[in-house]
């Protein structure tokens, strides 16, 4: 019977180099697969990706509303629960026509109707996607776990504006009225508020 030949030192080197790199690259894979839900929301953050709104500080309000030309524009509301959220959830008013540029409120309403506490999150996009580059949030309750008691009933806001170089961008040209939705989830994994302290 024959014996196979002793594997060289260089062999074994190189061996040892390809399973190392294999090894890392099952770890780089892995870290990325829990980094891309999050890499995804900061890109289309970034983007107005998939219908994603924009984040606008008060400065940046301020200064689109300098460059507002009067011209209008509807916003339709829409407002949804996931299938195992047992809220209701519904906008104050199911449309809004406002001044491109100049910063607006719109109000949604939830309500716990179980007799249980129950925690939520929102999600968000705006339709048509290519508006959601436009669409502004200075102040929002969406990615923030909510706590309604049972029965309790919130007003939630949010502080918009549609920014006016939308009326620069010819793929925008048409668009008369835009969509904010929000989508309510039941948080998988609520967050514990902190233990109040006593003075």
């Amino acid at each position: 019977m024959a014996t196979m030949p002793p594997v060289s030192q260089h062999a074994a080197r190189r061996n040892l180099r390809v399973g190392l790199l294999a090894f890392a690259g099952a770890l780089a894979m892995l870290g990325l697969g829990y980094a891309s839900v999050p890499l995804y929301r900061l890109f289309c953050q970034a983007t107005g990706f998939g219908g994603t709104t924009m984040t606008a500080t008060e400065n940046e309000a301020a200064s689109a509303a300098r460059l507002a030309t009067g011209q209008t524009i509807s916003i339709r509301f829409d407002a949804t629960t996931a299938g195992d959220m047992p809220w209701t959830f519904r906008p104050s008013q199911a449309t809004d026509t406002i001044t491109i540029g100049e910063r607006d409120i719109a109000t949604f309403v939830a309500r716990n109707g179980t007799s249980r506490p129950i925690t939520g999150m929102a999600t968000y996009n705006v339709t048509p996607e290519k508006a959601g580059k436009y669409f502004n949030k200075i102040q929002c309750f969406c990615f923030t776990q909510q706590t309604l008691q049972p029965g309790q009933e919130v007003t939630m806001p949010v502080l918009y504006y549609v920014d006016p170089a939308m009326l620069d961008d010819p793929n925008m040209r048409g668009v008369e009225q835009i969509t904010l939705s929000y989508t309510f989830h039941r948080a998988a994994d609520p967050v514990k508020p902190a233990p109040a302290r006593a003075n």
